[in-house]
């Protein structure tokens, strides 16, 4: 008897979806007669006549305008005068998000005391009324819309997330002992930035810390970078700054103020509008730390293993020359230079890009120091081929102005000219003026596949200054017949691929090469090769060769580093390796075992000799988690020393809703927070982050102004855990904290009948609702219903007839895959 009563049940509940099924035709009556059930006068079905049927009541869902998803939000359905449909009511802020035309905008009604608003006048527009699966589908036809482009997301849709906190940092150290005197050197480094979030001003405050000890000596200092605040202004495409920060102009040499700056924001334009980020090439002699500075402020620090290393990850924002630091295990430091000009100043026809600032400059302990200034440029797109930019810099005692010219040469690439002249007033001394010429060149090749990223030629006059020159000579006595100022540069970056009937094993190569010169002061130089290859050989495929050559010519030193690195894969993630390195006269020659099994666990050991029989071992090691990233190295060189140490990167956000520890890709950047709903251990993201014990995971690699998928992965959740909602979309405006709630229940599986005060049971078909509102299972044959993650004394709604119609509460006691007897008390 209980095998055929269990059996009419999973009858009844597997019949069930064919009405949804069958929903899809409006109006529809359904013949009860097909159903196996012991009492069909016991049946409301009516919700399943009606495709686009609501219940009256709050419903938290997303919102899709033209497949562009919004944050949730609480959406109202209003029951009409017959009581037997419902209406969507849309927040009348909504469709200012919609991005609608002015002639469309105009065509929308307010309705219900103006708190509702009605679309319906649009033509083409609709609203989709099947809610099931969380969301509200919102159809505008393009014509309506102010943007066409599909892979870019409308300034009225970005979101500017909510409050908090936030600090990311980095902190890197080693320790060393060198072997020739036993002396021993200990170094502890660190730069971050501290945030908080109000609506949509982001204040920052960069900072920089050191500690070295050695022997007797020991140092400590501390330092905030820069301190300010800024917003976004997307209906002007711009960026409103105000506080301590540098210049970041196109024209103008970077230094450092206090003031306000207004400036476009090409991040904000849709992707073939935009600029791109600077890269950094170097070779490492060995597991080293690499720090890039600008004017002494830290942008970013690593370290990295033995060979040549690529920083691809700098701030597209990024101007003007870096300094590259890389610090060896020995205690060894070399250092180089690297221009980060930009691509020809082009703007598209009928748009102006600008930037403006006001203030004064700032020394590195905050003080102000230098006359107050205004600094303005701009570029204004002509036509589809040329381009006119230029600007001027007003501070009293030293002026310029710039003013220049960018042509598409279409397939002969893209180009333009400048020139810039300088007025300095120094204390005793003549005005000294001078000019600056500039020219800068891009193009790709595709026939051939290369490019030549960026090449340019600058020549300045002996008495020309830049902004940041004029404040070291008037406040710093650095004057002597012009030691030092700039005469001649020379820059190229450039690549090719030298393609194969196999693709993935063509031969890429890239070179990069600078040429400084200066009034009485030293050439400065950098070369720069490398190429990587990929082949077969027997029964060895996919073997990779590499090689990477540097000369670098700074501050009167020479350096020749070249590495020559061959792998061979000898199982699935593994790797065995040779590596030739050379730095000026030292030969070394190295054995290693890579292991990249797991993704987030990799590491490297390496054995080998120098020029001079020295045997050396190191080892790398990469540890990814969801609360931050490390990378731990350790050298050996016999009679010479040994070493270890690493870098760890993390940071912390803080909202309303809670606290995470998370990895940290930029400082201060946007991120994600996601709920999970109270339900730890989640993966998101292929394991980047896990939801902490408060349901809470932090994704920090956001791409402003870009829409972004995030999602769970499902195949790794625990038995017990289910995601109705695994995908959530974002489009963040810089520094943004967003917030998303993913639809994840943990809990048990019931199977249990409902009964109601008079003993009887709910209608077959009754809806079962959580306390969000959402339908999480329906009522069968004879009360019984199939409960899946519910949780004890969690509230459950019954709804028939268009309403709720009673409640139930699962017990303490409720044991997973037992039959319960649940009372439904009336509502």
């Amino acid at each position: 008897m209980t095998s055929l009563m269990t059996r009419k049940k999973i009858q009844a509940i597997t019949i069930l979806p064919l009405f949804y099924g069958y929903s899809a035709f409006a109006n529809m009556e359904f013949n009860t007669d097909v159903l196996d059930i012991s009492d069909r006068s016991k049946v409301d079905l009516s919700r399943f006549s009606d495709a686009d049927y609501v219940m009256p009541g709050a419903y938290l869902l997303d919102i899709r305008i033209n497949q562009k998803t919004l944050p949730q939000r609480s959406i109202q359905y209003l029951p009409l005068a017959d009581k037997k449909n419902s209406k969507v009511c849309l927040p009348p802020d909504l469709i200012e998000k919609m991005a609608l035309k002015t002639d469309a905008a105009n065509k929308v009604t307010l309705w219900h005391d103006d708190q509702c608003a009605d679309i319906s006048a649009i033509p083409g527009a609709t609203v989709s009324d099947r809610i099931g699966g969380g969301v509200l589908a919102i159809t505008i036809p393009q014509a309506w819309m102010k943007y066409s482009d599909p892979d870019w997301t409308p300034p009225e849709q970005w979101d500017n997330g909510t409050p908090g906190l936030l600090l990311d940092y980095s902190v890197s150290g080693q320790l060393g002992r060198q072997s020739h005197n036993g002396s021993t050197s200990q170094t502890l480094s660190s730069y971050g930035t501290l945030g908080a979030n109000m609506s949509f001003w982001r204040l920052r405050a960069d900072y920089q810390a050191n500690t070295s000890r050695q022997e007797d000596q020991h140092n400590s200092n501390f330092d905030w970078n820069q301190i300010y605040a800024y917003r976004a202004l997307p209906m002007q495409a711009a960026k409103l700054t105000v506080g301590e920060m540098f210049l970041n102009s196109k024209i103008f040499d970077s230094f450092r103020f206090t003031g306000v700056n207004l400036a476009s924001d090409e991040r904000m334009l849709p992707p073939n509008l935009q600029g791109y980020a600077p890269q950094v090439r170097g070779i490492a002699r060995s597991n080293a730390k690499v720090t890039v500075l600008q004017e002494g402020r830290t942008l970013y620090q690593t370290t990295v293993p033995a060979g040549p290393f690529v920083i691809q990850d700098l701030n597209s924002s990024v101007r003007g020359r870096l300094d590259v630091r890389v610090e060896e295990q020995d205690g060894s430091v070399s250092t180089f230079q690297v221009d980060t000009a930009t691509i020809p100043y082009l703007t598209r026809p009928g748009y102006v890009r600008y930037n403006t600032a006001l203030g004064q400059p700032s020394t590195h302990n905050h003080n102000l120091q230098g006359p107050f200034f205004s600094a303005n440029d701009f570029s204004w797109g002509i036509t589809n081929a040329w381009s006119l930019y230029g600007g001027g810099l007003l501070a009293g005692d030293y002026n310029a102005w710039a003013l220049g010219v960018g042509r598409d040469l279409n397939v002969f690439g893209a180009m333009s000219v400048d020139v810039t002249q300088s007025f300095a007033r120094l204390p005793n001394e003549p005005t000294a003026s001078g000019l600056s010429f500039q020219t800068n060149y891009a193009k790709r090749f595709d026939d051939y596949n290369s490019q030549i990223t960026f090449a340019g030629y600058r020549f300045s006059q002996r008495k020309f200054m830049s902004m940041s020159q004029y404040l070291q000579a008037r406040y710093s006595n650095y004057n002597a017949q012009y030691y030092g100022r700039e005469k001649e540069l020379y820059t190229i970056t450039a690549s090719k691929t030298f393609m194969a009937q196999d693709s993935a094993k063509a031969i890429t190569a890239y070179l990069t090469y600078s040429h400084q010169t200066y009034w009485n002061a030293r050439t400065q130089n950098r070369y720069g090769l490398s190429a990587s290859k990929m082949f077969d050989i027997a029964n060895f495929n996919h073997i990779t060769t590499s090689l990477a050559a540097f000369r670098t010519t700074y501050q009167g030193r020479t350096d020749d580093s070249l590495v020559l690195n061959v792998t061979v894969p000898i199982g699935e993630r593994r790797r065995v390796g040779y590596s030739l390195q050379t730095n000026n006269s030292d030969i070394t020659q190295v054995a290693s075992y890579s292991d990249y099994t797991n993704p987030n666990k990799t590491w490297q050991v390496s054995s080998g000799v120098n020029q001079d029989g020295k045997p050396l071992a190191r080892g790398f090691y990469t540890h990814n988690t969801p609360y931050g990233s490390l990378n731990a190295n350790v050298s050996y060189q016999k009679d010479n020393y040994s070493s270890v140490g690493g870098t760890f990167r993390s940071g912390i956000t803080a909202t309303q809703y809670g606290i995470a520890t998370h990895q940290n890709s930029s400082n201060g950047g946007s991120r994600l927070m996601l709920d999970t709903g109270g339900v730890a251990g989640v993966p998101i993201n292929n394991g980047r982050a896990h939801s902490n014990r408060l349901g809470l995971a932090v994704i920090s690699d956001i791409t402003s102004y870009y829409n972004t998928d995030t999602r769970i992965d499902v195949n790794q959740l625990a038995d017990d855990v289910e995601a109705t909602r695994a995908v959530v979309q974002s489009t963040l405006t810089e520094g943004a904290i967003g917030y998303r709630r993913f639809d994840v229940v943990k809990g048990s599986k019931l199977l249990a009948v409902l009964k109601l005060a008079d003993g009887s049971e709910p209608p077959f078909g009754a809806m079962v609702l959580n306390e969000q509102g959402r339908e999480i299972a329906v009522v069968s044959d004879e009360g019984s219903v199939f409960l899946t993650g519910v949780q004890p004394e969690e509230q459950l709604d019954i709804a028939w007839e268009g309403q709720r119609q009673c409640r139930v509460v699962i017990p303490n006691t409720a044991k997973p895959l037992e039959q319960l007897l649940l009372p439904c008390i009336t509502l």
